[in-house]
């Protein structure tokens, strides 16, 4: 059983590539690990999902070429060391953890090289593959390695309440007078015993993902709310680019709760975009076509959308790839099939959907955010290398890069001892529980998520005017003035803090968007 208040030496909060990695590399290095799951298991985020491929390199590939790329898909409003550090280093921690390390099965051509593919934006072929299951690979090569590891205590269905921090949790004036605030571990709802845990920790890494699911439609899990996001910005850290939200163009038209994606590997392979009357329409936007960033792709199918008054645009992939459909793409034909295309034969409805976030926890090239004690890594943290937008297959590299790199920072302060006094640690209370209700209601909890993501996706979508990010200000902020008042008069539960965590989320994206007059790749701002 699970004590109610523990230390550990470091928390990770959030098991996707960046999470494992950093737990991994820490546990290798004799470090104790605690790493939280919000889910029953440590594949619920976006990583298993990623389809088209980590960016890696080639003979004709060259850390400059892969910099100038990303510049152009980030519309140059990237940090330059950021991307300096990703181009030369990303290939070495491919080889020693996917390659070496956990060993993820990538595909591999008839004369046994590593089989490169090329995706939006990208000038040559540098992509490495796992059919179209990626992401699962990858998780599932890493998660194998995190269950067998002795140093790592895995604890499933924990949900993040709240950052731990110097200044606003320690009842004794010595620490909160300091000018140095110190993340100090998490309080963290245990959905086994629907009771809040005080978790201390010598170092705290965030990993906990984007916030596609702030929006109406999007392609992430249904983890990916913000927590991380609206944790730090509470504690103080520093956040960065939020209004930078990345809408992926080609998601399945269907009725679901999560929108299924449609690799950009799939246009990466040829596959070319029609409208309802069956003209190629990219031409008229970019002149690489479906190959352009995502950003002027997402922009051009919405514009013909207005134009034909259409629901969806098509993805022919099954008159313009040259290659077994089946074999290349399972997973994206096997759905497909489900909702009634064949798309070996048959145009894909296509969509936008909310698909990445670009900004988050501003951090350095270890992965150290402005709050001491704290890291960030994967999509809650912003490193500069995404700029105004991500180019396609940066974001598995990025988690991996960095979540080795705040690994290694962490082991490098160590002094071979407790990081924390036991005074400080004494000083951290427990949750106190102050609801007056025993249950939350689900009918105002599920109307509010409602008024959350119509009012993102209708004021704060693809396309922005000052009137829509004023309305989406205005209803966000007085939707966050009534929920910290529910938020207290409730019983804690995982529920919750989830809606606390979107709302707070969805408003302080809305706030950065609003104050962003500049209209540049995923901002874009009409007036």
């Amino acid at each position: 059983m699970t004590p109610t208040r523990m230390k550990t030496e470091v928390l990770v909060i959030g098991s996707g590539i960046a999470g494992c990695t950093a737990a991994i590399c820490l546990a290798d290095k004799g470090h104790e690990v605690t790493l939280l799951s919000s889910g029953p298991s440590l594949d619920n985020g976006n990583t298993a999902l990623a389809q088209g491929g980590i960016v890696y390199g080639s003979s004709e590939d060259s850390p400059e070429k892969l910099a100038k790329d990303i510049g152009t898909a980030g519309w140059e409003y990237n940090y330059e060391p950021a991307v300096r550090h990703l181009c030369e280093d990303g290939p070495k921690a491919v080889e020693k953890i996917l390659f070496e390390r956990v060993q993820v099965p990538f595909d591999r051509t008839e004369q046994g090289d590593w089989y490169l593919t090329k995706e939006g934006g990208h000038g040559v072929h540098r992509i490495l593959t796992c059919a179209d299951y990626t992401g699962r690979a990858i998780q599932d090569s890493l998660v194998r390695e995190v269950l067998i590891h002795p140093n790592i205590r895995t604890l499933y269905n924990r949900t993040a309440i709240d950052l731990l921090a110097t200044r606003h949790h320690s009842t004794k004036l010595e620490f909160r007078y300091q000018l140095n605030n110190q993340c100090v571990g998490a309080y963290v709802f245990n959905s086994e015993t629907n009771e809040p845990n005080t978790i201390l920790a010598d170092y705290t890494v965030l990993c906990t993902g984007g916030l596609g699911q702030i929006f109406l439609h999007t392609t992430n899990t249904s983890s990916s709310i913000g927590s991380g996001m609206a944790m730090a910005h509470r504690a103080g850290a520093t956040v960065m680019n939020l209004e930078y939200i990345q809408f992926h163009p080609t998601s399945l038209f269907h009725r679901a709760d999560r929108k299924f994606l449609i690799s950009e590997a799939v246009r990466g392979e040829g596959a070319r975009l029609f409208n309802a009357k069956g003209e190629r329409f990219m031409a008229r936007y970019d002149e690489r076509m479906e190959l352009a960033p995502r950003d002027i792709v997402t922009r051009a199918i919405v514009d013909e959308l207005l134009k034909t008054g259409e629901d969806c645009v098509f993805l022919d992939a099954a008159n313009y790839v040259d290659q077994n459909l089946r074999k290349r793409f399972p997973t994206i034909h096997e759905k497909c099939k489900q909702v009634g295309v064949d798309m070996s034969k048959d145009p894909i409805p296509v969509v936008p959907a909310a698909h990445y976030s670009c900004g988050g926890v501003l951090v350095d090239n270890r992965g150290r955010s402005t709050l001491d004690g704290l890291y960030a890594a994967g999509e809650i943290a912003c490193t500069g290398v995404h700029g105004a937008n991500r180019l396609a297959s940066t974001s598995l590299l990025e988690g991996l890069l960095w979540g080795m790199a705040a690994a290694e920072d962490i082991h490098e302060r160590y002094e071979g001892s407790c990081q924390l006094c036991q005074r400080l640690q004494d000083s951290i209370a427990d949750w106190i529980t102050s609801g007056r209700t025993e249950m939350e209601d689900p009918a105002l909890i599920n109307q509010d998520w409602a008024t959350i993501r119509h009012t993102m996706w209708n004021y704060m979508g693809i396309m922005r005017t000052t009137p829509r990010l004023e309305r989406a200000f205005e209803d966000l902020r007085n939707l966050n003035k009534r929920l910290h008042s529910f938020y207290k008069s409730i019983r804690i539960c995982k529920e919750s803090v989830d809606l606390f965590h979107g709302c707070q989320t969805a408003y302080i994206v809305t706030t950065a968007a609003l104050r962003n007059k500049t209209s540049r790749g995923c901002h874009f701002r009409k007036n």
